[in-house]
């Protein structure tokens, strides 16, 4: 699988490391589909739940009516959106300005009863969620890049997701599925955005300060600093008005951002000082001609330190205070003479 997107440096570790993540942009994709079974509340009664863990749940009851029936009257370039309780209970499903907070923009409906075959027939049990990711394939996916204009960047912000009727709707014969593009956290959760997906920046970014785990299946994560962590975050650049013609190279990219982000880096730790006695070496992302074209623009920057056997070491701690590099502290350096302006 090509990634999109590659972490880079000038170091000899280059190569490792931009392979670990080329891992990972599959697994993370992936688990954002998995991870949101999207039922939702429709007409009628009953209540759809979507847990954290990404599975529906099929308990129903009477007792709440649901006071608009946006399920069963979206439709392509509408926005929806749902409050979630701590307990994973969806409620308030409804249409929202595209421009207001939202969750969902919906790229086609899909009718599952006109599906070439019995499986959703008016006994069949609605799809587990290993069946939904094969419809997303097969329904989903293509009139969703049409509906973006071709602008999508695979593994960046936005997934393409389905959504279906809750248990008591689907029990009931609907078989409405409507397919579209929703912004998910590291844990699945879908999150509110603003703005409709074809004009916005799709890059898949940290915020700096944020530190970044790489996970066991290599997927990159923020986590609390003090936890242990590979990557600290400085900066975010968008590239798009640093290259306003055509499509960068990833050398173009590079030749811009080593001097960008090793003054980010500076800029983070208070100088150039304290960034040369940290130990630690500047890091950012670039971005391929397809996802540049793709939506794409925006760039993390970061502090990193390179292990002796090529891959990232492990920090704990914020790089602006007390840290430590695989639980040492940093190797002590010479001392520099004073920078002559």
């Amino acid at each position: 699988m090509k990634a999109t997107r590659s972490w880079r440096s000038a170091t000899a570790v280059q190569a490792a490391l931009i392979a670990m993540l080329v891992a990972s942009v599959g697994v993370g994709s992936y688990s954002y589909v998995a991870s949101e079974s999207t039922a939702a509340p429709s007409s009628g009664t009953g209540t759809g739940t979507v847990t954290s863990e990404g599975s529906t749940s099929t308990e129903n009851t009477t007792t709440t009516k649901v006071e608009a029936a946006p399920f069963t009257t979206a439709d392509v370039g509408d926005c929806l959106n749902w409050d979630t309780a701590a307990d994973g209970t969806v409620s308030n499903f409804q249409k929202a300005d595209c421009a207001a907070e939202h969750r969902f923009e919906v790229s086609a409906r899909e009718d599952l009863g006109t599906y070439p075959s019995s499986e959703f027939g008016p006994s069949a049990p609605a799809p587990n969620l290993t069946r939904q990711a094969q419809l997303r394939e097969e329904l989903c996916k293509t009139p969703t890049i049409d509906y973006l204009g071709g602008r999508y960047t695979p593994h960046g912000r936005y997934s393409i997701a389905p959504i279906l009727p809750p248990a008591s709707a689907w029990e009931a014969g609907d078989r409405t599925m409507l397919c579209g593009v929703q912004v998910t956290d590291d844990d699945g959760r879908t999150l509110a955005t603003r703005g409709r997906a074809a004009e916005q920046d799709q890059s898949r970014i940290f915020q700096p300060g944020e530190c970044v785990t790489i996970g066991p299946a290599g997927a990159p994560r923020a986590v609390n600093c003090a936890d242990p962590h590979q990557l600290e975050i400085t900066a975010v650049i968008d590239l798009k008005p640093v290259f306003p013609e055509g499509t960068p190279t990833v050398e173009d990219q590079d030749a811009y951002l080593k001097n960008a982000c090793t003054q980010a880096a500076q800029d983070h730790l208070g100088g150039d000082d304290p960034f040369y006695y940290s130990t630690l070496e500047s890091f950012w992302t670039a971005i391929d001609a397809n996802a540049w074209t793709g939506g794409s623009n925006t760039v993390n920057c970061a502090l990193f330190k390179a292990n002796a056997g090529g891959g990232f070491a492990t920090l704990e701690g914020a790089a602006t205070g007390p840290f430590v590099i695989d639980g040492a502290p940093p190797e002590p350096r010479p001392k520099r003479d004073p920078i002559r302006q």
